[in-house]
């Protein structure tokens, strides 16, 4: 037997590759199939079967394209309706991968269709669980994602993955490993570890959710508290997950394709389409395309995306370093962005060298911020998370997070000069290409951010550290 878990940064996934005896079993699949064929291929085993947890939200899973590809079946758990063939398991059914076992049992809270997968190794024992959102390290799957569908509040989803945890997955032996769907960094939770892995017996001492004595009220109240709107995308990928899709090769070949200037500037026009800049946040400031968005592919890209751009369905026209154009049509269609319609070929310089109009940012370093700034005079917005600028802020600086831009942009006084920092820059040049596209140009971007900032005399509140105040 033989356990991989193929762990996703961008989007903190896990997906798990799982071969016995010359057959193999994948479960909660990214959008892209060669990595599991290749694999496949390496071991010289059959693919079976392709377990989802359930209709995830945060990412478009490849179920479908990996069962066309080697004839594998898809397996769901109970009360899941896929528009498309697959095996809706009843509780406890098993199946067999080799010489081992997988056992579903259903533990709805997170979505109705959760359910947990136990692996059951060649001699009997139970050996794993795949928890998918149902288990994180450190916590649990959020209970507001299916309020919709379900047609129950977030307290009663609550409820129902209170007693699955309680009844299906706490009932099991303390060394039994547990392997959730995502880690920290991901908004399917709250309080997720950096881990990746533990066992039941660790998340009985170590997770709050789980800890001894805890009343189902109790949990009902912990869990809720806090949550974050989930982000716009999150109901479309649930929908191309239960729908289905275009294949990742159809869409990758849109995406390759190698635009001239002249050909991405008439496309920009007739289609209305948002150019993309995925180049890092250094480059970007100093010359880019007019109406450009910059999410830089060296950050938390996909979930940036899916954030800050409405619609799935947007047309995207790519500017990206060179080499990096497959990568970015891939990241991008992870989370459902099948609607790109090319690259500029030879990146940006082309379009520089073609004497195009470029626009820029105004960015300064800290230590000219240090020498301009005025506390209490100057106005200074910082686009952190709000946990962040609670730990520590500037004195007087307003808590603007860019996760929320598309409502406090609409406040924003065009007369009125800010400042702009984030911790780092990458979020701040995000948050200043998408003000310039909208017509602000009232503001000045702070290089390297907090984290610069820090360094200098610039006042700041006192440090708290973030646990404490999530």
């Amino acid at each position: 037997m033989q356990i991989e878990q193929i762990y996703t940064g961008c989007l903190a996934q896990g997906a798990y590759y799982i071969t016995s005896n010359g057959e193999a079993a994948i479960i909660d699949p990214l959008r892209e199939t060669q990595p599991y064929l290749d694999r496949i291929e390496r071991d010289g085993v059959k693919l079976k079967y392709i377990f989802e947890t359930h209709f995830h939200a945060d990412f478009v899973s490849g179920h479908l394209d990996l069962s066309n590809e080697t004839g594998a079946t898809i397996v769901y758990g109970p009360t899941a309706k896929p528009e498309f063939e697959a095996i809706i398991a009843i509780d406890n059914e098993i199946f067999e991968i080799g010489n081992i076992k997988i056992k579903v049992l259903h533990t709805p809270g997170h979505t109705m269709e959760s359910s947990t997968y136990l692996l059951i190794d060649e001699n009997g024992k139970d050996y794993a669980i795949f928890s998918g959102d149902t288990l994180f390290i450190g916590d649990v799957g959020r209970p507001d994602l299916a309020q919709k569908a379900a047609s129950m509040t977030q307290e009663q989803l609550a409820g129902l993955l209170f007693h699955s945890l309680r009844d299906k997955v706490m009932t099991l032996a303390d060394d039994v490993i547990v392997y959730p769907a995502h880690g920290a960094g991901s908004a399917c939770g709250k309080n997720m570890s950096k881990e990746t892995v533990s066992t039941i017996g660790n998340q009985k001492e170590n997770n709050y959710a789980l800890r001894a004595n805890m009343t189902e009220a109790e949990f009902i109240t912990e869990v809720t508290d806090g949550l974050l709107p989930p982000p716009a995308y999150f109901g479309m990928n649930v929908a191309m997950n239960k729908k289905g899709y275009d294949s990742f090769e159809h869409v990758k070949d849109l995406g390759m394709k190698a635009l001239t200037v002249n050909e991405f500037e008439a496309l920009a026009e007739e289609t209305g389409a948002l150019i993309l800049d995925t180049r890092n946040n250094g480059d970007f400031c100093k010359g880019f395309i007019p109406q450009s968005i910059n999410i830089g592919i060296n950050g938390d890209f996909a979930p940036w995306v899916g954030a800050l751009i409405a619609e799935v369905k947007q047309p995207i026209l790519l500017v990206t370093e060179l080499g990096r154009e497959e990568e970015t049509v891939t990241r991008l269609s992870r989370v459902g962005f099948d609607n790109q319609i090319g690259h500029l070929k030879g990146g940006f310089e082309t379009w520089k060298n073609a004497s195009k109009e470029i626009d820029t940012v105004n960015r300064i370093n800290a230590e000219q911020f240090n020498e301009q700034v005025k506390i209490g005079e100057s106005k200074i917005i910082d686009i952190r998370k709000a946990t962040e600028y609670s730990a520590e802020h500037i004195e007087e600086a307003y808590s603007k997070p860019l996760a929320n831009i598309n409502d406090w942009i609409k406040d924003i006084d065009p007369k009125e000069h800010f400042f702009m920092h984030c911790a780092g820059g990458y979020r701040s040049m995000i948050a200043a290409s998408i003000l310039q596209a909208r017509g602000f140009r009232n503001f000045t971007e702070i290089e390297g951010g907090y984290n610069a900032i820090a360094k200098t005399t610039i006042p700041r509140t006192d440090f708290i550290c973030q646990s404490k105040i999530q």
